[in-house]
């Protein structure tokens, strides 16, 4: 096997830094590539508040590059981090990026990502051709990179060790796109001959993930389900048809897990270990989640968990709409997140209406989701579209049966009791309503109550290979594919 050059860029990753599940993979792909025997590193922005407060040490490297943009200079040192074998490539500009958020204030955007991104992607083209060897593969991520494509095609051809670099450009949401007004394009000095509807353009503005999608040699979505969803009306966000025309050149590649984080029989913010052969423990979490949130104990009551950003994407309007339902016929829920405040207010009042059948974490706590992940009996997921999600990987890891909406990586990571009930690891339903929710829930109940099938489920989730070895398998054969063409 030929060792690969793989050049990560991309604007988060954990553990350095991260707002989603966009830094679980840049955080965790790369170390599947390295163990599989090639070279990676990682260029991302140095948002210093946010590294140093996850406690990763840094080292200031001699490099620094000075670029132009937007009518000033700008003078970005580099650094370098390392987390276990995979290197991180750091670049600084305190004033773009040493803020409380990654890419703006709670709720909102920063005005001048634009600026931001633009100068990032341009370092870090940058930093990549004074690496020691040639670069076989750039790999992109989601709409601030986007224009990396772009850029390497029209303006850095001239650095030898990064121009015959085939790019790749993976959409994680493409709801997320980073349009901005068109005066862009001569202020930061973008290519004006891609600026066209086949190009960058999108009704007068830039959009970057466009400049992505049309300029990049592969294009890679987080599953094969959300890969053709995007190519429809329902889900393409007005880029439907732009993208079909490059269905070519897309691919999905369901996200991995990182096991070893996420394994229950070694998880230090349990109450008891468990896994396969070993699923006492589980019983004794959700007594132990249950005391901790002042739930009634009870080992035989349903315990519904959801953990989720509160958003209309994640469906948490049909779990609201059906919560008072479910508490009136006994169940008990557990959920964990922040958001939209009205929903925040909502899960508040119910959960003080409701106190010994439902607790209510406004945030996020690392521990807290373990904790409620072990705990939980059945796994509520409900969203309108997720490209793939982690969440439900999370969950069937520790034990606790999915009940998803059929769509995108849901679809394609939960196998549906009703169609193939002997391999089934969860339930599926398919209308985004409140009605076909429960439903579906009502049987994940139905189901829990036969212990013996139930423990099957549970079992099949647990035994499930969501580890990054087959998805980097994956991703190395698109890679090898680009560069024998």
């Amino acid at each position: 096997m030929t060792q690969l050059n793989i050049v990560f860029i991309a604007s988060e990753a954990a553990p350095l830094a991260k707002t989603g599940g966009l830094a679980d993979v840049v955080g965790s792909l790369p170390h599947a590539l390295q163990a599989l025997g090639h070279k990676v590193t990682v260029i991302m922005p140095f948002y210093r508040q946010h590294i140093a407060a996850n406690h990763i040490k840094t080292t200031a490297l001699p490099q620094a590059i000075e670029m132009w943009a937007d009518g000033e200079q700008y003078h970005c040192p580099l650094h370098e981090a390392k987390v276990g074998k995979l290197r991180f490539l750091l670049v600084e500009q305190d004033h773009l990026y040493n803020r409380e958020g990654l890419y703006g204030p709670a709720g909102g955007a920063y005005e001048d990502n634009l600026l931001r991104f633009v100068l990032f992607d341009r370092v870090a083209l940058e930093a990549a051709a004074q690496l020691a060897e040639a670069v076989d593969i750039l790999h992109c991520h989601d709409w601030q990179t986007g224009l990396i494509p772009v850029l390497l095609k029209t303006q850095y051809q001239h650095h030898p060790l990064i121009a015959h670099a085939k790019t790749v450009f993976t959409i994680h949401n493409l709801a997320y796109q980073g349009v901005f007004p068109s005066d862009g394009v001569h202020r930061l000095g973008l290519p004006s001959h891609y600026y066209h509807p086949e190009g960058y353009e999108f009704h007068h503005q830039i959009n970057c993930m466009k400049g992505g999608i049309e300029s990049a040699d592969a294009i890679t979505t987080v599953s094969p389900t959300y890969a053709e969803e995007i190519m429809t009306p329902e889900y393409g966000c007005e880029l439907d048809g732009f993208i079909h025309n490059h269905a070519d050149r897309i691919t999905g590649i369901v996200n991995g897990l990182d096991i070893e984080n996420w394994n229950p029989l070694t998880d230090t913010a349990l109450a008891a270990p468990y896994g396969l052969g070993k699923i006492a423990g589980k019983k004794q979490c959700k007594k132990a989640l249950q005391k901790l949130t002042g739930l009634n104990i009870d080992a035989k009551v349903p315990l519904l968990t959801l953990i989720s950003r509160l958003a209309d994407q994640k469906g948490i309007d049909l779990f609201l709409a059906n919560a008072r339902l479910w508490l009136s016929r006994g169940y008990q829920l557990a959920v964990l997140g922040s958001g939209d405040t009205y929903d925040e207010q909502v899960l508040t009042e119910l959960a003080a209406e409701f106190p010994q059948q439902m607790y209510f974490y406004c945030g996020f706590s690392e521990a807290m989701a373990r904790q409620i992940y072990a705990a939980g009996d059945i796994f509520l997921m409900p969203s309108r579209f997720e490209p793939c999600g982690l969440s439900q990987l999370m969950a069937m890891r520790y034990g606790n049966v999915p009940v998803v909406r059929a769509t995108g990586g849901l679809k394609d990571t939960v196998i549906d009791y009703n169609q193939d009930p002997s391999h089934s690891t969860g339930f599926h339903f398919t209308q985004a309503s409140a009605q076909a929710f429960d439903i579906a829930v009502e049987q994940a109940i139905a189901v829990y109550q036969d212990a013996n099938t139930w423990s099957r489920i549970r079992t099949r989730g647990i035994k499930r290979d969501s580890s990054w070895q087959v998805s980097a398998q994956a991703y190395v054969a698109l890679y090898q594919r680009l560069l024998d063409a």
